[in-house]
C-alpha cells in the first residue's frame, strides 16, 4: 500500500529513544510505517561507521522523494551526524523530536514534499507543547469572587 510520493522517515536518537517513540506511536495510530526506521547512535561506534550506516539507511528509505531525519536534541551527536547529509530536496533534519511531531510526519507524508513535511513536523512539535497548569488555570472559574453584592 505504498505511495509513489512517500517521503522516507529516519528517527535518529540517543539510546533507544527513537525505537520507543516509534513503538508508542504505533499504539496511538500510524497510517503506515513503510519507509520508516528508528536508529540509535552507539556512543562506542566511530563517527565514520555511524555515517556509513546513515548513508545506507537514507539510501534504503529514499523512494525518490527524500528522507526526513527526526532527531532528539539539537547539538547532540545524532543531529550533528545528520547535518552532513543535509541536501535540499533530498534530506531534511528536524530536531526536538516529540510524539505529535512523529505521528504527524508519518501520517502526512503522502500529501507533502520533503520541505513542507519538515515544516509541518516543526509546527506539530511546537503546537503540542503546553504548560498544563497554565491552561488549567485559564479554564477554571476564579475562586474568591462572589456574585453577592
Amino acid at each position: 500500500m505504498g505511495s509513489l510520493k512517500m517521503v522516507g522517515i529516519l528517527i535518529l536518537t540517543h539510546g533507544s529513544l527513537g525505537v520507543q517513540f516509534l513503538e508508542t506511536a504505533r499504539l496511538i495510530g500510524l497510517t503506515s510505517e513503510e519507509k520508516t526506521e528508528a536508529l540509535s547512535v552507539d556512543p562506542k561506534a566511530s563517527p565514520e561507521s555511524v555515517r556509513d550506516l546513515l548513508a545506507k539507511t537514507i539510501s534504503r528509505l529514499s523512494a525518490g522523494h527524500g528522507v526526513l531525519i527526526l532527531t532528539d536534541l539539537f547539538g547532540g551527536t545524532p543531529t550533528n551526524l545528520s547535518l552532513s547529509f543535509l541536501d535540499e530536496g533530498k534530506v531534511e533534519v528536524v530536531t526536538g523530536l516529540n510524539l505529535p511531531m512523529l505521528i504527524k510526519s508519518i501520517n502526512s507524508r503522502n500529501e507533502h514534499d520533503l520541505t513542507s513535511l519538515a515544516k509541518l513536523a516543526c509546527e506539530a512539535g511546537k503546537e503540542n507543547i503546553f504548560r498544563a497548569g497554565e491552561i488549567l488555570r485559564q479554564r477554571r472559574p476564579r475562586s474568591g469572587h462572589s456574585d453577592k453584592k
